[in-house]
């Protein structure tokens, strides 16, 4: 790291941070946190989050309407590198918490055997959760299907059907 990096943070910011010898890696904070991972800091009259304040004296303002995502997912991180300003939708869609799981759902127009999710084929469930109605209808048949064939029922769906009749017509 430059002097002139140094340089844009007083020094007791410093030594509540440890830098790994390659610094590409995360910078941990080590000062006093926010119980959810985040280092905060007092700066400029009032306690501030460490990662936000390292982002904008070593980097650029932070601009209206966004927040810091660390790409590292390491929350403790103040290295600038591993900052991004990004949208707070953005960030909770990169994100590992159940929201973000849910967001990322919620996001896709179709089921994963590539049926539509629209009004006609797509179930909410109690838990909040999205259920494809075809899939839903062709598990069913053949669940029904697998079943007489354990029962030995001969199948007797139309198509075969029309193949048995060809079969007894000759």
């Amino acid at each position: 790291m430059s002097t002139t990096t140094r340089d844009a943070l007083p020094g007791r910011f410093w030594h509540k941070v440890t830098i790994p010898e390659n610094t590409a890696g995360c910078w941990e904070w080590t000062g006093t946190g926010n119980g959810k991972g985040y280092g905060q800091f007092w700066w400029g009259g009032r306690m501030r989050l460490a990662h936000r304040i390292s982002y904008e004296a070593l980097v650029s303002p932070i601009p209206d309407g966004m927040v810091i995502d660390h790409r590292c997912r390491t929350r403790g991180c103040v290295n600038p590198a591993h900052l991004e300003p990004v949208t707070n939708r953005e960030n909770v869609l990169r994100g590992d918490l159940p929201s973000a799981s849910a967001a990322r759902q919620m996001s896709k127009t179709h089921c994963p055997k590539g049926h539509p999710y629209n009004a006609e084929n797509t179930q909410h469930r109690a838990d909040g959760a999205r259920a494809c109605r075809q899939c839903n209808r062709d598990r069913v048949k053949a669940r029904y299907w697998a079943k007489k064939a354990v029962a030995g029922t001969p199948n007797t769906t139309p198509a075969v059907d029309a193949a048995h009749t060809n079969e007894a017509s000759r």
